[in-house]
């Protein structure tokens, strides 16, 4: 993500996806704060109608609108964007067409409902289309955002969702829709995107992690950073973690410690000593996958866990984690 990275050094479109539960949208959120650090300018998008980023930076449900959402250190700013499927149809009649008014007819009618239903595919299109457009946007020759992020559907349907040209390939061999399918895979294939997976350092978000980069690397889609997200400290020290494992820690030793401190041992010991060796496993399960992680020789950033609700002040904590990593 660093705009020096030797992964992906001229990406502009950053696609952020990960298992449900990951902390997807807190990660899309803080990085592109992180990107707008320095008085650049990001937008950050959403597709799958949540309002999630709504609700992280406290505001009101977003319009189909590019709505600045936060100001970044050093005067950059982020714009945020909830891409609505009804309205990108409109849009791409107005755009391909002239019908934007006839569009606005066949939405009272119910019938852009009923063509993204039966051709899901075209759905697809048109919310990928648009962020197309936001990231290769120019004014006077210059880009309008030097970076857009998106708020993309799960790993389980990522590569569906942005292999587009597959998708509308039984809907469209010629036409308009071809041509805007085409336009967004050619851009989604290249070296301006990335596309960057979230997980936790579990079992599950960690082998979901590794088998959506290998069919996103099948499908020519470009792989960015693999961000971990939510990641603990290890509470005890290493000697002691390792007897924890090993269901060695002994109550007696928990309880010696409490006394010196002050504290009343016979309550306290037993209750801690489990605790202690809970959190151990929890850890040796870290580090397993973190092992797995590091093997895919990704480049891979690391975000601590945060105690909850996440609220604004929290991602820009974690923007500035991105930003000191070198996500610039």
């Amino acid at each position: 993500m660093p705009a020096t990275d030797p992964d992906f050094p001229a990406a502009r479109l950053h696609i952020v996806t990960g298992k449900g539960g990951t902390g997807k949208t807190t990660v899309a959120a803080a990085l592109a704060i992180a990107l707008a650090y320095g008085g650049r300018r990001t937008l950050l998008v959403e597709v799958e109608g949540r309002q999630g980023i709504a609700s992280l930076f406290d505001y009101p449900p977003l319009p189909y609108k590019e709505t600045r959402v936060a100001v970044a250190p050093g005067g950059g700013e982020v714009l945020a964007l909830a891409v609505d499927d009804e309205a990108a149809l409109l849009d791409y009649l107005d755009i391909f067409y002239s019908l934007r008014r006839a569009g606005r007819a066949l939405r009272k009618m119910g019938a852009i409902d009923f063509a993204t239903a039966i051709a899901p595919g075209l759905r697809d299109v048109l919310l990928t289309g648009k962020v197309k457009e936001a990231a290769t946007r120019t004014v006077g020759g210059k880009r309008v955002y030097h970076a857009v992020v998106l708020d993309a559907p799960p790993t389980g349907r990522i590569t569906k969702f942005l292999n587009v040209t597959a998708e509308v390939s039984g809907l469209a061999k010629v036409g308009p829709i071809k041509t805007q399918s085409d336009g967004v895979m050619a851009v989604l294939r290249s070296s301006q995107t990335a596309v960057h997976l979230v997980t936790l350092l579990e079992e599950m978000p960690v082998q979901e992690t590794i088998d959506a980069i290998a069919d996103l690397t099948a499908t020519h889609l470009p792989v960015g950073a693999v961000i971990v997200n939510a990641a603990r400290p290890s509470l005890l020290p290493p000697a002691d973690e390792r007897r924890a494992i090993a269901g060695r820690l002994g109550v007696s030793r928990v309880a010696a410690g409490l006394e010196l401190a002050g504290l009343d041992s016979k309550t306290l010991a037993k209750p801690l000593t489990e605790q202690a060796m809970e959190d151990a496993h929890r850890y040796a399960v870290q580090d397993e996958s973190r092992a797995r992680i590091q093997a895919l020789a990704r480049s891979t950033y690391e975000l601590p866990l945060l105690p909850g609700p996440i609220d604004l002040s929290d991602l820009f904590e974690l923007a500035d984690i991105l930003n000191a990593a070198g996500v610039r």
